[in-house]
């Protein structure tokens, strides 16, 4: 097993070898380009370094039409949301982790903050996610794609008579918004989430500069190697800046 760290700063390497990439995204990027995110995309990063365009379909033709289209980038996270994503360089290999991730073999973990007090201290939230008619929102819905989340506490902070939770949250499905969803379906929802949290509840209680999520843990199977690969990412310092102003009090 094979763990390395990060250091902080704008899009930074974690890991990287002939085959894939393993980085550390930063918040306010957005991962893939589409109409609605003409600004720099991690996608854009990914076509630099790699050298390949959206453009090319490359050798095999459609099959590896998708590797191209997404410059390697085997999952995503929201733009708000920093820490670790894969990329890889070869289209085989992207296609070897893509399967993976649908096979759920695949463990991601992410670090967030709720507003009150979570109890019981670990649970599961297996309920439907789907996208809500008319919205740009998703939420638990009964025509949803069934969708299923982890979490378990990792301490109790107070500011003056407001309660949050520092979680470590476990999804073991992908579904879009869902850890956001889930937290706000148990009444906990994401610090500074202005879709899911309300857009002023944050503000009022706690100064957050965006939402607090961070995607700080991913094991996979190198597709080459076989070796099962552990990659940290540490909380960036605008979120650690954000429990140093918060008291932390016995869990």
């Amino acid at each position: 097993m094979l763990v390395l760290n990060s250091c902080e700063g704008d899009v930074v390497i974690i890991y990287e070898d002939e085959s894939l990439l393993v980085i550390d995204k930063p918040p306010g990027l957005v991962v893939n380009r589409s109409e609605s995110a003409q600004e720099d995309t991690l996608q854009g990063w990914a076509e630099t370094k790699l050298g390949i365009s959206s453009d090319t379909i490359g050798e095999g033709g459609e099959q590896n039409k998708d590797f191209y289209q997404r410059a390697g980038i085997v999952h995503r996270i929201d733009k708000d949301t920093s820490g670790i994503l894969l990329i890889g360089k070869t289209p085989s290999v992207f296609l070897e982790l893509q399967s993976q991730f649908s096979q759920r073999m695949v463990t991601k973990k992410y670090i967030a903050l709720t507003f009150g007090h979570v109890s019981p201290k670990e649970g599961i939230v297996r309920v439907p996610v789907g996208r809500l008619p008319g919205k740009r929102r998703f939420g638990v819905r009964a025509t949803g794609r069934p969708a299923e989340t982890a979490y378990k506490v990792v301490d109790y902070y107070t500011q003056g008579k407001n309660m949050f939770t520092l979680l470590e949250v476990t999804p073991h499905t992908g579904r879009t918004h869902q850890i956001r969803v889930h937290l706000q379906y148990l009444g906990h929802p994401v610090v500074a989430d202005t879709l899911y949290a309300g857009r002023h509840k944050g503000k009022e209680s706690i100064s957050c500069p965006r939402q607090f999520l961070h995607a700080s843990y991913l094991r996979f199977v190198h597709p080459i190697t076989k070796k099962e690969m552990e990659m940290h990412c540490d909380l960036p310092s605008d979120l650690q800046t954000v429990l140093a102003h918060l008291v932390k009090i016995p869990a």
